[in-house]
C-alpha cells in the first residue's frame, strides 16, 4: 500500500504560485462526518497556510460521496471559483455497493474537471475498515484534505 511509505501530507513546496486571490469550492460529504470534517480541517489549514483569503473558501455540504460529483459541477459553473475539492470517505462493506460509488465518483469527479477546464481535485478515502479511514484523516497517514488542497495549489499554477 502507497500510503504506509508515506505521508499525505508531506509535499513539495516548491514552484507555488499566490493564492491571494484565487477562489476555491470545497465540497464535503455529511456521510461518514467524523472523517470528513477531519479532511476538510486539513484542506482549510492547507489552504489558508499557502495564503488563500478564508472569504474566497466556499463551502457546500452533499449527503454522500455519490452526490459530490453534481455539488462540484454546481461549484465548477460559477465563474469566480478557481478549482474545487471534493472531500469523501467510502468505506468498504460487505457488498458491491462500495465499487460501484467509488467508481461513479471518480468518473464524475473527473468529467466535471474536463467539462469545466478547472482542477476539480478527488479528495476520497476509499479505506478498507474506519481504522484505515482515521489513519489517513489527520492520523498516521497524514491528511488527504492537505493534499487534495495542496494538488488544487499545484494545479492552478500548472
Amino acid at each position: 500500500m502507497a500510503t504506509s511509505l508515506k505521508s499525505l501530507s508531506q509535499y513539495s513546496d516548491k514552484n507555488l504560485v499566490d493564492m491571494s486571490t484565487k477562489k476555491f469550492g470545497i465540497v464535503v460529504s455529511e456521510w461518514n462526518d467524523e472523517i470528513t470534517e477531519a479532511l476538510y480541517k486539513g484542506a482549510l489549514e492547507t489552504l489558508l497556510k499557502h495564503g488563500v483569503k478564508k472569504y474566497n473558501i466556499l463551502r457546500k455540504n452533499v449527503p454522500g460521496s455519490f452526490e459530490l460529483s453534481l455539488g462540484a459541477q454546481w461549484l465548477a459553473q460559477l465563474d469566480e471559483i478557481d478549482a474545487v475539492i471534493c472531500l469523501g470517505c467510502v468505506i468498504q462493506g460487505e457488498t458491491r455497493h462500495f465499487d460501484f460509488i467509488c467508481d461513479a465518483v471518480a468518473h464524475g469527479i473527473t468529467n466535471v474537471s474536463l467539462k469545466f477546464n478547472k482542477p476539480v481535485i478527488f479528495g476520497v478515502l476509499t479505506p478498507n475498515n474506519q481504522q484505515q479511514a482515521l489513519d489517513r484523516a489527520g492520523g498516521k497517514h497524514g491528511n488527504k484534505g492537505d493534499e487534495a488542497a495542496i494538488t488544487a495549489i499545484k494545479m492552478l499554477g500548472f
